[in-house]
């Protein structure tokens, strides 16, 4: 199974997966890898709404501290706890244990239309 397959990044290197019209929201692999060995991590709560563009998450590495971005509207629906707690899972799985939140978006195509399929986003980023 390729673990970027369905992937769509911003150039603020947040992803977004869909998977039963749920939306996966994360940090890049490339983005974890500019950050280093994180920390901390501070998640919204449940039921926070968004809109795109708006700082949902904060992060911190040994290297800086950072503020994540929503890649699309949408409200929480679950906060990865896992992460929270064991903030390496990040380093060590972001695309499948490193998750941050769960979303439901009612824009998420119209917002989408700006993200980048993962292979383009790794070609776009060098």
């Amino acid at each position: 199974m390729n673990l970027t397959e369905g992937i769509l990044c911003s150039k603020t290197h947040e992803y977004i997966r869909e998977k039963d019209g749920i939306y996966f929201v994360g940090l890049t692999d490339y983005a974890i890898e500019q950050l280093g060995d994180i920390v901390f991590l501070e998640l919204p709560d449940v039921s926070a709404e968004f809109v795109k563009g708006e700082v949902f998450a904060t992060i911190e590495s040994v290297k800086a501290a950072s503020e994540i971005y929503m890649p699309i509207a949408g409200r929480i629906l679950e906060v990865n706890e896992a992460v929270v707690d064991n903030p390496e899972l990040l380093n060590e799985s972001p695309f499948e244990k490193g998750w941050l939140v769960k979303i439901e978006s009612d824009s998420a195509i119209i917002d989408s239309v700006d993200l980048l399929e993962y292979n383009d986003y790794r070609e776009e980023i060098g």
